[in-house]
């Protein structure tokens, strides 16, 4: 099984979306917090819906317990825990959610995720893949860049 992963921002839709029709992938999981922002762009969650059943023919779905808490992700932004300490958080927010039992395996076949980094390596999008991945086994990640 293989798990993707993308970021919206310094992407253009044309970009983003013919990522996503190249990858094949029949459903977008939105693993943000905060997913109605309008820095969002295309992005947003009911724009984001339409485009990707009209441009990939895919489904959208919006899963919160794969997002940080809102105290985690301010403590993150504001400077106030570097990513060292942000990641050991999340990592230990994961497993306390025990998210590989509360996902589906087969939700995520031929799925995203999707954040708003741009690149996956300070993104806790490659931190949902990754621990997935490690519970899960015979799991390989690609980030769309």
């Amino acid at each position: 099984m293989k798990i993707y992963t993308i970021g919206f921002t310094k992407k253009s839709a044309e970009k983003f979306f013919g990522l996503l029709r190249e990858a094949e992938v029949t459903a977008l999981i939105d693993v943000r917090l905060n997913n109605v922002s309008q820095l969002s762009g295309f992005a947003k969650r009911d724009d984001l819906r339409y485009f990707l059943g009209e441009i990939c023919g895919a489904q959208y779905a919006h899963r919160t317990e794969l997002a940080p808490t809102q105290d985690l992700l301010d403590a993150y932004k504001k400077r106030s825990v570097g990513w060292a300490a942000y990641e050991e958080r999340f990592l230990e927010l994961m497993k306390v959610r025990q998210i590989e039992d509360v996902v589906r395996r087969e939700a995520l076949e031929n799925a995203v995720l999707l954040c708003s980094e741009d690149n996956a390596q300070n993104c806790h999008r490659r931190l949902v893949a990754e621990y997935l991945a490690e519970q899960w086994g015979d799991v390989t990640i690609e980030h769309l860049v």
